[in-house]
Parts: structure tokens; C-alpha cells; sequence
């Protein structure tokens, strides 16, 4: 058997399997890929190379049809059958078409006909490398969960897929996960998440705002106190880290947390146990930490405002959740979830959103992020009674942005706009302008379709191209649609 050792063995490379019963070509073919990032080993019989595929799993295997001891086809159908998971590439002498096509229906992915060049083989190994890539990411989502409602999160876009896929690679783990992001992304539901899919879910999960308590009530918060410890307590009070035993306890915005507790809560870390306020025992418990904060927790320490031991203590699985303004693809998908929630807890007829208003809400920026767009929506389906939310159903702030992005046309009567005083201007065919002059959405949808057409209908390759993201070309199709309707109304209207 050859091998090619020239891949270093910390980097793992895919395996690859040439099976070829000339020894001089199985030489040439291995020198072809000597530079290719992969492990490759070589056999000479149908036999060696079932038994290397049953044992090494190569993920491609180049498969000579005409071998010693048996066809090759046998091992392509013997491949299939047992429904092991690697790329055929068939190498055969005899070019003929029958052949081609008969090693094509027992499941091969390419055939090559000898001879051929360095380039060709090159080209053949990497197309399959890549198609083995692709499956075994198209496997990995159809295996996983829902990806746009997940665990409380409502959502498809690619930044959101990363969250969820850390969410449930650390779920399983004890170490302790920091969640960052902007107020109202959604800290609680990630902690919620990262607890629900735990071990420790028949367990309690104790949330505690280290932002909502006074500072001085926030050491009995989390470790209670006995009576008489402080006035005011008339009795014993377990606090959250008693009530987290074996399950977890979410320490939401920890940054704002007072140094001296910071220490107290360093050691509790560290050792697991704790003393009540004004009680000399100490208490043990087995207890997951979820962190959140809506600051930089590093500029926090930076500051001095944050214990530099306790950030690396806490900051062990960091998940960011991206703020909805990033979140083009989920905006829409989160308003008709609300509509949907708020109609039927309001028994309101709403359905869904007009593409004005699905405009307006695209072209917002939602500082206040998916908690300001659940008000706005519940605002929205209590105060009217409709099947489609229009524009002017949206607070007075919400429609102002947008329009301060979009300017507006007409004037307060619906009358075109007053164009600048200019000396010397020949009197304007308002008609013959409407004729001439292309609306730059126009132009820009035009250029983008074309940009798609051109690209096979692949609109994140044409994205690429236009120098834009996919996410954008989505939003401003839902913009241009709008544009289209109102020309239809307009013009039905004028009739």
C-alpha cells in the first residue's frame, strides 16, 4: 500500500482512497496530488479496497473498474448498498459511453478516462471534496432543530443559525456561558435555551437581576441571609444560589454588580460553596452559571468597574446576540409571529402586515431592538381593529424615520413637492418629466434583477457581485413591491 505522509498529522485531512492495479500509475497519480491537503492510500485489489473502506472510511475513492480479483462496478454497488458515505470517482481505460453510463447508475459522482493530466485529476479530487462538504452541511441542518423558531428565538438569518448552533453545542457542557448583546436581543431567552436543553432541565432555573436589586439587598439575593442579620430580617431567606442546586442560575447584567460582591461571588465560583448573609456555616451546591450583560464586559474591566479574575471566571463560552438593525431576513418573520400572538390573544382579525408598513418597519432602526418591536406591534393590534397593518397604524417616530430616510413626494395636500426657486428655468412639462426621467428605484431594481439573471437566479453569487448582502436584496424587493403597488392604486385612482 502507498501512502502520501506529507500532511502533518495534527491537521486530520480528509482521506482519500486510490484503488489502481498498476503500481506505475498508482505512482504517477499519487505525485499528481502530493501538494492536495489530504490523506491518501493506495491499494492494488478489489478485496484491499473493501476492507480499507470498511476500516479508514475515506470520504473520495478513486476506483479503477478493471482490478485483479473483480470489477470494479461490484465495489461501486457494494458502496451504495451498504450505504457507506464516499465520493466514487471511476478510472477506467475504456472510454465508451455504456460504461460511463452504467458507472453512473451504481452511484458514481465522476469518471475519468486514462489517460489524463495533473490538472484534471486536481480538479476531480476537489469538486468531490466539496460535494462531500456541502452534504454533509445540508445533513448536519436537516438533522438539527427548526431553525427559524428555536427555543423561544423566531428567526432564520445567518446570524442568528450561529447562535443557535452555539447555543446547542454548550447546552450540553457545565462551563460557564457570557451572553452580550443590546437591551431587548433576547439574553433571558438565550439563558432560557442554553437551560432547557441542559442536562440539569428537570432542575430549577433561577434568574436574578443584579441591575433590578438595591446593592445592598443583592448579597442576600444570591446567597440569602439568617435572621437578625441585618434589620429587617425577621426570618431565614434561602437566596437564588441555594434555589439554583443542581440546576442554573442566570446572573442577568452582572457588569452592574457591586465590586466587594464581585469578590464574594469570584470564591463562589471557584469553590462552589458560600456562607449566608450573617450565618457562619457554609453551604455547598452544584449550580451552572449563565452571565448576561448589555455592555462590553472588556471595557468594563479596562474601567475598573469589573474584576479582570472574574471576567476570564465568567467569560468561558461567549454567545453575542446581534442586534435586530443586523437581522434583515427576521424582521418581517418576528412581525406577522406578533401579529399572529396579539390577534389571538386580543381576538383581533390581523393577519399581516401591507408592504407600506412592512417598508416602514424595514427601514427603522430598531434601537430598542425585538422588545420594542413586540410594542409596536401589541400597540398596533389593541388600539385598531383590521385584518393588515397599515402605516398609519405605526407610531408617529417610526414613520418619521423611515420617511427621513425615504424622502417624501408629495406635499401636506398630496401635491408634488415645490422644486427649488432657480432663475431662468424654461416652463416644466410635468408630463413629458414623468415620461423621460426613470425613478431611481427603478434603475436599481433593473440592475439588480439583471445582476440575478446573470447569475442563474443565484442571488447570494449576484449580492456578491453588487457589493451588497443577500439580506438587502430581500428587504429592497419588499420595498419595491410596495412602489408597484402604489402606482397600480394611483393610477386605478386616476382613472
Amino acid at each position: 500500500m502507498l501512502r502520501s505522509n506529507l500532511i502533518p498529522a495534527e491537521v486530520k485531512p480528509l482521506k482519500v482512497l486510490l484503488v489502481e492495479d498498476n503500481l506505475s500509475l498508482a505512482n504517477l497519480y499519487v505525485n499528481f496530488l502530493q501538494a492536495e491537503p489530504v490523506a491518501l492510500s493506495h491499494v492494488a485489489t478489489g478485496s484491499e479496497a473493501m476492507t480499507a473502506i470498511r476500516n479508514e472510511r475515506p470520504s473520495v475513492v478513486f476506483l479503477d473498474l478493471q482490478l485483479p480479483d473483480m470489477n470494479g462496478i461490484e465495489i461501486l454497488n457494494w458502496i451504495q448498498n451498504d450505504g457507506i458515505d464516499a465520493a466514487v470517482i471511476v478510472v477506467t481505460a475504456d472510454g465508451s459511453l455504456s460504461t460511463a453510463v452504467e458507472a453512473m447508475k451504481a452511484g458514481a459522482l465522476d469518471f475519468l478516462v486514462k489517460p489524463f493530466n495533473r490538472e484534471r485529476l486536481v480538479v476531480t479530487l476537489r469538486n468531490a471534496l466539496e460535494r462531500q462538504r456541502l452534504s454533509a452541511i445540508v445533513e448536519k441542518v436537516k438533522g438539527g432543530y427548526p431553525r427559524d423558531n428555536y427555543c423561544g428565538f423566531v428567526g432564520s438569518s445567518v446570524s442568528m443559525q450561529a447562535v443557535y448552533q452555539v447555543i446547542e453545542s454548550a447546552a450540553q457542557s457545565k462551563a460557564t456561558v457570557f451572553v452580550t448583546g443590546e437591551s431587548g436581543t433576547g439574553k433571558e431567552v438565550c439563558a432560557h435555551a442554553l437551560h432547557d436543553l441542559s442536562p440539569r432541565n428537570d432542575k430549577p432555573f433561577v434568574p436574578i437581576n443584579c441591575a433590578a436589586i438595591p446593592r445592598e439587598l443583592m448579597e442576600s439575593a444570591i446567597f440569602g441571609h439568617v435572621k437578625g442579620a441585618f434589620t429587617g430580617a425577621t426570618q431565614h431567606q434561602s437566596g437564588a444560589a441555594k434555589r439554583a442546586d443542581g440546576g442554573t442560575l442566570f446572573l442577568d447584567e452582572v457588569c452592574e454588580m457591586d465590586a466587594d460582591l464581585q469578590t464574594k461571588l469570584l470564591r463562589f465560583i471557584q469553590t462552589g460553596s458560600f456562607e449566608a448573609v450573617g450565618s457562619p456555616t457554609t453551604e455547598v451546591v452544584d449550580v451552572r452559571f449563565i452571565c448576561a450583560t448589555n455592555r462590553d464586559p472588556w471595557v468594563e474591566v479596562q474601567a475598573g468597574r469589573f474584576r479582570e479574575d472574574l471576567y476570564y471566571r465568567l467569560h468561558v463560552i461567549p454567545i453575542q446576540l446581534p442586534p435586530l438593525r443586523e437581522r434583515d431576513d427576521d424582521i418581517l418573520t418576528l412581525v406577522r409571529h406578533f401579529i399572529r400572538v396579539y390577534a389571538e390573544e386580543e381576538g383581533k382579525a390581523f393577519r399581516d402586515v401591507s408592504p407600506e408598513a412592512a417598508r416602514v418597519l424595514l427601514d427603522y432602526s430598531w434601537p430598542g431592538n425585538i422588545r420594542e418591536l413586540q410594542n409596536v406591534i401589541r400597540n398596533a393590534v389593541v388600539l385598531y381593529d383590521a385584518e393588515v397593518i397599515e402605516p398609519a397604524m405605526l407610531p408617529a417616530k417610526i414613520a418619521q424615520a423611515a420617511g427621513n430616510r425615504v424622502p417624501k413626494a408629495a406635499g401636506a395636500a398630496g401635491a408634488p413637492a415645490a422644486l427649488p426657486a432657480t432663475a431662468n428655468l424654461a416652463p416644466i412639462d410635468e408630463a413629458s418629466l414623468s415620461e423621460r426621467i426613470v425613478p431611481l428605484w427603478k434603475l436599481e431594481k433593473e440592475a439588480t434583477e439583471q445582476a440575478i439573471e446573470l447569475c442563474g437566479g443565484n442571488i447570494a453569487r449576484a449580492a456578491a457581485y453588487l457589493g451588497i448582502s443577500p439580506s438587502t436584496i430581500y428587504r429592497k424587493r419588499v420595498s419595491w413591491e410596495a412602489m408597484e403597488s402604489n402606482l397600480v392604486a394611483t393610477a386605478e385612482s386616476s382613472r
